[in-house]
């Protein structure tokens, strides 16, 4: 490969989609990285990796609300990491989600998994909704239509969705 097509290795901190806000949850999450790399000793050479999700995921989710107008929901599912297995983390519903708040809750997803050694990656998901604005036939419609969304990366093998804030089991289901 000629030098001019050749592409050196991008720092955590020059991707856009990884670049924080101040005070954001990921900004949180990347300071805690740089806080503890002292201590890793010969696995600090993973902290870049560390520093980037796996994938990040934004859809639009369209639903007919019960008076006939059509709302869009801006969702999120991130997956930080799948080395140790499939990803495993909650869904919220929050009208104040954002993607850094995901990306951070999937990092730390994966650090705690990985702390108890379970055979799972670390993974989160949001919507950005009021859910207590929405009846439950809306919820319902809210979340098969980001289920669908998200299905391309979503599946036993590869990352399982669980409730998380204003989520539970039935919503779920």
């Amino acid at each position: 490969m000629s030098q001019a097509h050749a592409h050196a290795p991008q720092n955590a901190s020059t991707l856009s989609y990884i670049t924080p806000t101040t005070d954001s949850p990921w900004a949180t999450y990347l300071s805690q990285v740089d806080r503890v790399l002292p201590y890793l000793g010969s696995l600090s050479r993973w902290a870049e990796t560390l520093k980037r999700p796996k994938r990040a995921l934004i859809v639009d989710v369209p639903i007919e609300l019960d008076n006939g107008t059509i709302a869009h929901h801006e969702g999120y599912r991130v997956q930080h990491s799948l080395t140790r297995g499939p990803g495993k983390g909650g869904v919220r519903y929050h009208p104040d989600v954002t993607l850094e708040e995901v990306m951070a809750l999937s990092a730390w997803m994966s650090i705690k998994n990985a702390a108890v050694n379970l055979p799972y990656g670390g993974a989160k998901g949001g919507i950005r909704v009021d859910p207590k604005k929405l009846s439950h036939k809306e919820l319902e419609k809210l979340t098969r239509r980001y289920t669908s969304e998200i299905g391309i990366i979503i599946g036993p093998q590869q990352d399982i969705p669980a409730p998380d804030v204003n989520t539970n089991g039935q919503i779920m289901a």
